[in-house]
């Protein structure tokens, strides 16, 4: 008897659940705004009478906003459960069943700007456009307007800022919205001490250092953002959190918090990537984010690469990078790298350990330069015989990243130039080594469906011949990095030496690769490639020598860390042209 009762019961909910109450809507206008504002339009079927009143009650507050939203401040709205307006039911008195709601609105007259004002304005600030005569009185526009007044006066330091007082008024006869608001800009606020709350393992000064909060100096909101980055930019933090207190201290001081929250001290990493023509590639990565007390970070990564390819022996290389934060300044960070590689490729055997120091400098969000000095030693084996040399570098670099994303760009560009002079201690190596990475996005489609990536790569030797140069400065194509589709490194100089032929880089490059990339589910795109390269034996590209093409499709699937990308090309020019097929997989774009 007991199962049976509950049976019933679950029964009867279950038919008052599954009665699918018909929402209705009647409006002559803006029927998509109060749709969208409508919380019993967005109930689905497993919604009790219950939820439906509690639903209708708060529709009316919601399609009001919707209306004023839309410029309409004479509207009325009735909403009717079986007839009864649903403000007159009790929310405990809901009935057991509903088969029917309607909201009926009736927007009225749209009403335009009359009367605006919203002052005082700081110097060279305007009220929009958007609010003058005739324009529609959407009340967003006048919120917008407010907060854009107030954002000016902070912007020129004036951290108080408020709405003293406001006035609408609705002129139903001429159906005219009159506007009167009273801003306090309040006094010219300066910064005063950084307070640091959250820290654990980093000192508060080395975070003050870091942050770069001007003490002292007119406070500025740009300021506060680039306090967050320069503290989010160490890796160090999970998360970074400015505020300002909610009182001035004497002077119209106005002291500020830094909330903080630790990353791991540790972490480790691998990668993994594979080629038909360059062979598989293992790589893996060691972390510390703050080995001193003061947000340093030291990275050991340990690459082989080269395994079962077609591209000479195996590589290895091992390499320790040590970074400190905020040295001569908050955007100046030191560099203290070493590497420890051999490089075996068809052409040339090179044993190298080289040493960097040097310091980056952050200019602006987007303009990355560094400068630093090397010294590198090695042992070189190629065609052109066997040597070894030690020289001094001098490597200089500059970034600017416009990107949207730095692993799955849609638009923007980057631009990466770098120089690195360099003379040999003892010999006659000497010279400089240029070369230059530019790469475009556009996108077209409502949600950025459809993409075209385009890359131009440039390089030069100066005042260094071929044998002269390090194996490793000079230029060849051919392989991921350059044309797919084409073997690796399959494009050099081809000479003569001794009457024995020998193949080596050359002392310039130029290499254009463009991409379609079209999204054909959330996660899965499809892609189109064609590839170009050049290498000469000049110090200009396009002066002389060869070049070589290569195109084909990918497909990438969307990951968090990433898109996973496969590429499969072959040879676009030459007699073996559309012959061989090269297979390329790794993570993140082609570029």
């Amino acid at each position: 008897m007991t199962d049976l009762k509950w049976f019933a019961l679950g029964l009867f909910c279950v038919v008052n659940s599954a009665q699918a109450q018909d929402v209705r809507l009647n409006s002559d206008a803006v029927r998509g705004a109060l749709d969208d504002a409508s919380l019993l339009r967005a109930l689905d079927d497993t919604a009790v009478p219950q939820d439906y009143i509690a639903a209708a009650r708060a529709d009316y507050r919601r399609l009001l906003t919707a209306l004023y939203a839309e410029g309409y401040y004479g509207g009325q709205i009735s909403i009717t459960v079986d007839g009864k307006e649903a403000a007159n039911i009790a929310p405990l008195a809901a009935p057991t069943a509903i088969s029917e709601v309607v909201i009926n609105v009736l927007p009225g007259r749209r009403f335009t700007f009359g009367n605006v004002s919203i002052s005082p304005l700081p110097t060279g600030a305007e009220l929009p456009q958007d609010l003058g005569p005739r324009r529609t009185a959407r009340s967003g526009r006048v919120s917008s307007a407010v907060s854009s007044g107030l954002r000016s006066w902070r912007d020129q330091g004036h951290a108080m800022a408020r709405t003293q007082s406001q006035q609408i008024t609705a002129r139903h006869e001429d159906a005219k919205l009159d506007v009167s608001v009273a801003l306090d800009p309040g006094p010219v606020v300066r910064f005063g001490d950084l307070a640091v709350t959250g820290n654990r393992r980093v000192s508060e000064a080395r975070v003050r250092q870091i942050a770069g909060l001007p003490t002292g100096d007119v406070y500025s909101p740009a300021e506060i953002d680039a306090v967050e980055r320069r503290l989010r930019r160490t890796g160090t933090f999970d998360s970074v959190a400015v505020t300002a207190a909610d009182t001035l201290t004497e002077g119209d001081v106005l002291p500020m918090t830094v909330q903080l929250n630790e990353s791991k001290r540790r972490r480790f990493g691998f990668g993994l990537e594979m080629s038909t023509i360059d062979g598989l590639t293992v790589s893996s990565f060691w972390l510390h984010r703050n080995l001193f007390g003061g947000a340093e970070r030291l990275r050991v990564d340990m690459e082989v690469s080269g395994i079962d390819g077609e591209t000479g022996g195996t590589d290895y290389r091992l390499r320790g990078q040590f970074t400190r934060p905020a040295t001569f300044g908050p955007d100046t960070e030191f560099f203290l790298t070493s590497e420890l590689s051999r490089e075996d490729e068809p052409d040339y055997l090179i044993d190298k350990f080289a040493i960097e120091t040097g310091f980056s400098r952050i200019l602006s969000d987007e303009l990355t330069v560094r400068a630093g000095v090397g010294l590198l030693t090695a042992r070189e084996e190629s065609d052109l015989g066997t040597r070894e040399y030690t020289l001094f570098t001098l490597p200089l670099d500059a970034t600017y990243d416009a990107r949207d994303s730095e692993t799955n760009a849609k638009s923007g560009y980057y631009i990466d130039l770098s120089l690195t002079p360099f003379v040999s201690l003892g010999t006659d190596i000497g010279g400089a080594r240029v070369f230059g990475d530019a790469r475009g996005y556009y996108s077209l489609g409502a949600s950025d469906q459809l993409t075209f990536a385009g890359r131009l790569q440039f390089g030069s030797v100066l005042g260094a011949g071929i044998a002269e140069a390090p194996a490793d400065f000079l230029f060849y194509s051919g392989g991921g990095g350059t044309v797919r589709g084409q073997p690796y490194k399959s494009l050099g100089i081809d000479s003569t030496q001794g009457g024995t032929p020998v193949t080596t880089g050359g002392t310039s490059f130029a290499g254009a690769q463009l991409e379609a990339r079209y999204t054909v589910r959330d996660k899965i795109s499809l892609v189109g490639f064609y590839d170009i390269g050049q290498v000469g034996d000049t110090e200009l590209p396009f002066e002389d020598g060869d070049w070589h093409a290569g195109a084909g499709v990918g497909l990438r699937y969307e990951t968090g860390i990433g898109p996973i990308r496969l590429d499969i090309g072959t040879q676009a020019s030459g007699e073996n042209a559309g012959k061989d097929v090269q297979v390329y997989i790794g993570i993140g774009q082609a570029f």
